[in-house]
This record gives C-alpha cells, sequence and structure tokens, in this order.
C-alpha cells in the first residue's frame, strides 16, 4: 500500500471577526508564519468572518482549521459550523479563548445531548456550559498543569506551564462534572483546579485552550500548539 505524502503546502481556517485591534489577532499570523518556518511548510491562511461562514461546505479544501478568540462573534452559528465539521471530519483543530468555549457548547449539544447548552456572556436561557469566572482574567497570565500523554503535553515537552489569558468566562462547574462521561477530556487544569485546556481523544488533533497561546509570538517566542496544530495538518 502506497503510504500519502507528507503535505508542504497547508491552507488553515482561522474562523473568527478580524480586528486588528486584538492582540491574539495580531498574534495568530506571527506564530502561523514562525510554526510554518520551523516545519519548514508553506502555511497559507484565511480569515473567515462569521458572517461569511453560513455552511460546512465553506470549510472543505482547508488543511486544518483555527476558531480564534475574540467572542461574541457576529455569528455564532459559525462557530458551531467549524467545531462541528472539524470534530466529525477529522480536520486538525484549535480553538482558543472564545474558540475552546464554543467548541464545548457545540460538544455538548451534538454530543452530549445539552441541546440547551448555553454561553453565559449572550444566552439568558438554557443549561450554561460557559459561565462568567470566579476571577476576571483579562491580561493575566497564570500556571496550568498539563495532563501526561496528551497531545498538548507533548507539544510543550512539559507538564506544567505559564501563559496569559483575555477572558472573564470559562466552564461551569455543571458542565465541568459531565465532561469525563464523554471523550472530550480535560488536559489542562490551573492551580485552583480549573479547566483551562481539552482534546477530543478519538479525533487526530483536536485541542482548545482557554488561554491564548499563540501571544507568545508577540515576544518572539514559538508557540508550540501552533506547530502542533501545522504537523497534524501535513498528514
Amino acid at each position: 500500500m502506497e503510504l500519502s505524502a507528507v503535505k508542504d503546502t497547508l491552507r488553515i481556517a482561522l474562523v473568527g471577526d478580524y480586528n486588528p485591534d486584538v492582540l491574539a489577532h495580531q498574534a495568530i499570523p506571527l506564530a502561523i508564519d514562525d510554526a510554518a518556518a520551523v516545519l519548514d511548510v508553506t502555511a497559507d491562511y484565511d480569515w473567515l468572518a462569521t458572517t461569511e461562514l453560513t455552511s460546512p461546505e465553506d470549510l472543505v479544501g482547508y488543511d486544518a482549521i483555527w476558531l480564534v478568540p475574540a467572542s461574541p462573534y457576529k455569528n455564532v452559528d459559525a462557530a458551531f459550523i467549524a467545531a462541528r465539521y472539524a470534530r466529525e471530519n477529522s480536520v486538525p483543530f484549535l480553538g482558543t479563548c472564545g474558540g475552546f468555549q464554543h467548541a464545548l457548547i457545540e460538544y455538548a449539544r451534538n454530543v452530549l445531548g445539552w441541546q440547551d447548552a448555553a454561553h453565559a456572556e449572550t444566552d439568558t436561557s438554557g443549561r450554561m456550559v460557559i459561565a462568567p469566572l470566579t476571577c476576571s482574567l483579562v491580561e493575566q497570565s497564570d500556571m496550568i498543569e498539563l495532563r501526561a500523554n496528551t497531545l498538548i503535553a507533548k507539544a510543550y515537552g512539559q507538564h506544567e506551564i505559564e501563559e496569559g489569558y483575555h477572558c472573564n468566562y470559562g466552564v461551569s462547574s455543571a458542565f465541568a462534572l459531565e465532561l469525563e462521561k464523554g471523550d472530550m477530556r480535560v488536559t489542562g487544569w490551573d492551580n485552583q483546579g480549573e479547566i483551562r485546556a481539552v482534546e477530543l481523544v478519538t479525533h487526530p488533533f483536536f485541542v482548545a485552550t482557554l488561554f491564548q497561546h499563540e501571544r507568545a509570538a508577540l515576544a518572539g517566542r514559538p508557540a508550540p500548539l501552533v506547530q502542533a496544530l501545522l504537523r497534524a495538518a501535513q498528514n
């Protein structure tokens, strides 16, 4: 049997509403370019505004999908389309901050049966998967413990990291109890045991973090998860 060739040109879909004033959006192209240089690949990326993403067909042909920060999104359905398409079609997926939050809501609705899964920032009814944080993490950094032998731990090469945040919402306590019942596993916690990263264990690469690891690129540092995303997209 002939093995498929490793791709040397990648197409990355960046799903979100681009804003040049958002630090994470400034960082993402730098992080991708740095990762591509390390892996010696060409990575072409398209910003897909949520108002323009209306069907899964809009994502066909991309080697990876990144659901980026800066929610609430103008069209929240686009976020759910992106997460579901990546999940169901084994497309390498990265979700950060808002991407993390909406990937979990999509999973709750379409896998765990929480059809009324909701986000406290934008919804007034339903079961809250995403709830206000006890303490704001806007422009804060913190230590995160990573679960051993996971995609994220392998990407970083260590079990404790420090990363930055820009958010006021995280996983609700009610939904936290549900997560370990399925294939979406918690793979990162802060020092208080709050969920900060998850992975879909039945998927080649589906990783989401509340922290914005891509911002390392603004300081000239590599973003290990972006390298891992591109490496997964090559295959």
